[in-house]
């Protein structure tokens, strides 16, 4: 396996054009500000809600950046987790024009994952953080693959994995499943584990809260049979993900596609592992990499696409 992306993220921008970078998760929301492709500053923010309109909550960020940052800033390129594939680029510029925006580019978090992970090229991107979605481009289409959001996907996940963990511990407290060291941490934070369900539903962030479990799975999934199953489980989910998705797009002939593994998922060994044998199961001579970019380097090389890339589809822009 080799370690990187296959391109330098900080490839220099036409111009000296500043570009705000926001990078929109469940978890949390950065910001970044460059300067002729030179990082000069960053910034946090809560995560976005999905259960809420997306684009009022990623202009208060950024106008909350541009204050923090209070340099003028000309254009706006946002990946964010949950948003529609129809979003509408105009509404987030009619919210924050009044800071001197003149341009937005808007995409989902698939794309600007994808060019961090492997850049603008054919190929496979499997983000796993606490959602997962998977992007796969050919030389003209792009599949999106999963990406449904916890009631309805995101298999192999952050979410995904720290719910399988709940339930692993729950059965075990039912005697319905067996013992596993994954009920040691639950108890710590919930000592009446009957009453657990009712604080998580209650909780405004239960997503987040439910994907944190998904750290304890991997921390022992090298000791705990229950966890290695469900990071093995969980390895499955994403490789049969990216398998669909080079399938779609007709770069599944090749022996040797692109296959990129990017976000905190992929942190744990037993999984990673998991999955990187069974993409070499399907594809012998796949170039799997290990993505050490994130979304907001793929926000701005989203600003500097190449005209004829297949991906441009996938992004929505408009102009003041």
């Amino acid at each position: 396996m080799s370690s990187g992306a296959l391109i330098d993220e900080d490839m220099k921008h036409t111009g000296d054009e500043v570009v705000l970078c926001v990078d929109g998760g469940q978890t949390g929301t950065r910001t970044q500000l460059r300067r002729d492709g030179t990082v000069v500053a960053e910034t946090s923010h809560p995560g976005v809600v999905n259960d809420r309109p997306q684009i009022p909550q990623l202009a208060g960020y950024i106008l909350e950046a541009l204050r923090t940052y209070d340099q003028p800033c000309s254009t706006v390129s946002v990946g964010s987790s949950g948003l529609a594939d129809d979003a509408d680029p105009t509404e987030l510029l009619s919210l924050i024009r009044d800071a001197g925006v003149r341009h937005v580019l808007l995409a989902h978090d698939s794309t600007t994952s994808y060019l961090c992970a492997i850049g603008d090229q054919p190929g496979v991107v499997v983000a796993a953080g606490t959602g997962v979605v998977t992007l796969a481009v050919g030389l003209t289409s792009v599949a999106r693959v999963d990406g449904w959001g916890y009631l309805l996907g995101d298999a192999g996940s952050g979410y995904w994995i720290g719910r399988a963990a709940l339930d692993a511990v729950m059965r075990a407290h039912d005697g319905r499943g067996p013992a596993t060291a994954l009920s040691e941490q639950v108890e710590r934070d919930f000592p009446d584990l009957e009453k657990a369900y009712l604080e998580l539903q209650a909780d405004e962030h239960k997503v987040r809260r439910i994907a944190s479990y998904a750290k304890t799975v991997s921390e022992l999934a090298g000791t705990d049979e229950v966890a290695r199953s469900i990071s093995e489980a969980a390895a499955t989910e994403l490789a049969v993900s990216a398998v669909a998705g080079l399938h779609r797009v007709g770069q599944d002939e090749r022996p040797d596609p692109v296959v990129g593994m990017l976000g905190q998922v992929f942190r744990n060994v037993v999984l990673r592992e998991r999955f990187e044998q069974l993409i070499r199961e399907r594809f012998s001579q796949a170039r799997i990499i290990d993505a050490c970019g994130n979304g907001l380097g793929g926000c701005f090389t989203m600003s500097c696409m190449a005209p004829d890339s297949a991906l441009r589809q996938r992004v929505h822009e408009a102009f003041a």
